[in-house]
């Protein structure tokens, strides 16, 4: 089975239609439909319905189109491993919606200017579907917060331990954690993650008598309720670093709480080498935040 087809059939997906398929491939459209046309002979199966426009996929082309895209890297990774050369192909990250997620496209951004051949994709999705894809090969690796639960074929790398910190309205007096959750309205972290899990057991854990005024399922609009005076919450210490000064804070835990992100892989993987890599910029980026792990 020829790369250059399955190439052409991953750009017509990527792009929405042949025409701009061509553009992206460097060919005409007729050539991309030829190349279709014999992956459609080889495999004996029509990849398109020709009857809509643009032609949508079929059953089978949609399953192509998976296994197209994990023969492709294969390929990519298997000619970079033997030939030495600068490094080609693609890179597929993903991650869970996190409020540490900013780090990742820094990082990637890094890795693009010290590999410009080198395409690097970026998925966002729950931390059960970035498993599932990096032990099926379809994600090199994702990022995704310590929960104990990893499955044995895959390794889990931290680069990320961030204390947390209860924040408070700007001008609010300086005083101890429990003292600001009980003497303003409190703004509860409501998801099903990791940090969410983890405050909800220590707050129920301190037993306070909390006045609960919102419950929110990002910690980007949680830091920007506080910041606009509407309470109080326990939040990471991105989410302080990423926002506007000024926020009165306070430890968290007794002592003071900390989580953990980091780097999802299979042990077995082909891109051992680069994911490092990223691990090391990620590292980096987290300043005195950033945890070095040692291979095993």
């Amino acid at each position: 089975m020829d790369t250059r087809q399955l190439k052409t059939l991953l750009a017509i997906v990527e792009s929405g239609s042949f025409s701009r398929a061509a553009e992206a491939v460097h060919l005409t459209v007729s050539a991309v439909s030829q190349q279709i046309q014999a992956l459609e002979q080889e495999v004996g199966a029509s990849l398109f319905d020709r009857t809509s426009r643009p032609p949508r996929l079929t059953a089978a082309g949609q399953q192509m189109v998976e296994l197209a895209d994990q023969m492709v890297r294969a390929a990519e990774n298997a000619i970079d491993a033997i030939s030495g050369r600068k490094l080609i192909g693609t890179l597929s990250i993903g991650s869970v919606r996190t409020s540490a997620l900013s780090l990742l496209p820094r990082a990637m951004v890094r890795m693009s200017a010290a590999h410009p051949d080198l395409r690097i994709k970026l998925r966002v999705a729950s931390s059960e579907t970035m498993l599932q894809d990096v032990l099926a090969g379809r994600l090199d690796a994702a990022m995704i917060a310590e929960h104990g639960n990893f499955p044995a074929a895959l390794r889990w790398r931290p680069f990320l331990r961030e204390p947390l910190w209860v924040i408070a309205p700007p001008g609010s007096p300086r005083l101890s954690a429990q003292a600001l959750l009980t003497t303003y309205p409190f703004i509860r972290f409501r998801a099903n993650v990791p940090l969410a899990h983890m405050v909800d057991l220590e707050l129920a854990r301190l037993n306070l008598p909390l006045n609960e005024v919102a419950e929110i399922d990002t910690i980007a609009a949680i830091t920007s309720c506080v910041a606009n005076g509407l309470g109080v919450s326990v939040v990471p210490q991105v989410a302080i670093d990423d926002a506007a000064e000024g926020l009165t804070c306070a430890p968290f835990g007794t002592p003071q709480m900390f989580r953990q992100i980091g780097l999802v892989e299979r042990k077995s993987g082909s891109r051992a080498v680069l994911i490092s890599e990223l691990h090391r910029l990620l590292v980096e980026i987290c300043g005195p935040y950033g945890i070095r792990y040692k291979m095993e």
